[in-house]
């Protein structure tokens, strides 16, 4: 049994109250200011709601993310006014609809004068401001180097690939490789999930011993296409995406 569930209603009432004591918080700031929560966001690629357990799926079993929902939040009703790749990441990094920039009207994303402009505000580079260490490991998709990079909006480590997809054991696209530590192209060894994981938990780790909030975006690639899993060999496409939901 999931512990709350949100409408539309409860969520408006909370932020509400959120509010107030947001303020009240403020006028009582000083020695006894609580200290900034840490923040991981893990976002998923292609993922529809509907292909969770936790919201009825009848085969694909999720029970790690169902865990969140049952110790947290789950949302029981939403709207996306444009579920495709980078405009969806622009709305969630700007915090605006994705239309008011052109990056936001492109899918899929081509050339390389479409971007997320640096000097346009994003939730990282506020979240720095405000003395968060930032970081974005997996996907990227808002625009390509030399103009365009997480690195060029606010975070200051990026782990991952700045295209839309790559191949989860190679780490290429269209026979390029697109794999990198910050700014510096890398050849890793792995199934790309591991990979991502696996340095979201040393991130983790290494922060906590910081003397400072951390914000660590974790956007994963799966499952979205191509429909790859370790030690997959002939298997049906739909067993395959099983796999990689859960």
């Amino acid at each position: 049994m999931y512990r709350k569930v949100v409408t539309r209603r409860t969520l408006l009432q909370g932020a509400a109250i959120g509010t107030v004591l947001a303020a009240a918080g403020s006028q009582n700031s000083g020695a006894n200011s609580i200290r900034k929560p840490n923040i991981l966001f893990i976002l998923a690629d292609d993922l529809g709601y509907a292909d969770l357990s936790s919201y009825g799926h009848p085969t694909i079993k999720t029970p790690h993310i169902d865990s969140l929902g049952e110790n947290g939040i789950r949302f029981l009703q939403a709207y996306s006014n444009s579920a495709v790749c980078s405009a969806t990441r622009t709305a969630l990094i700007t915090g605006r609809y994705q239309y008011r920039l052109p990056l936001g009207l492109e899918e899929p994303l081509a050339g390389a004068d479409v971007g997320l402009p640096p000097e346009h505000p994003t939730l990282p580079s506020l979240l720095r401001k405000a003395g968060y260490q930032t970081t974005l490991i997996g996907k990227w998709h808002m625009g390509s180097l030399p103009k365009f990079g997480p690195l060029q909006s606010g975070y200051e480590h990026f782990y991952g690939f700045r295209g839309g997809v790559v191949d989860y054991y190679s780490h290429d696209s269209n026979k390029k490789k697109d794999f990198w530590d910050d700014d510096i192209a890398i050849d890793k060894v792995g199934y790309l999930t591991d990979l991502l994981g696996d340095r979201a938990v040393e991130t983790i780790t290494s922060n906590a011993k910081a003397d400072k909030p951390f914000l660590i975006s974790l956007h994963f690639s799966a499952p979205h296409w191509p429909w790859e899993v370790p030690g997959e060999e002939g298997k049906k496409r739909v067993g395959t995406y099983r796999e990689i939901v859960a």
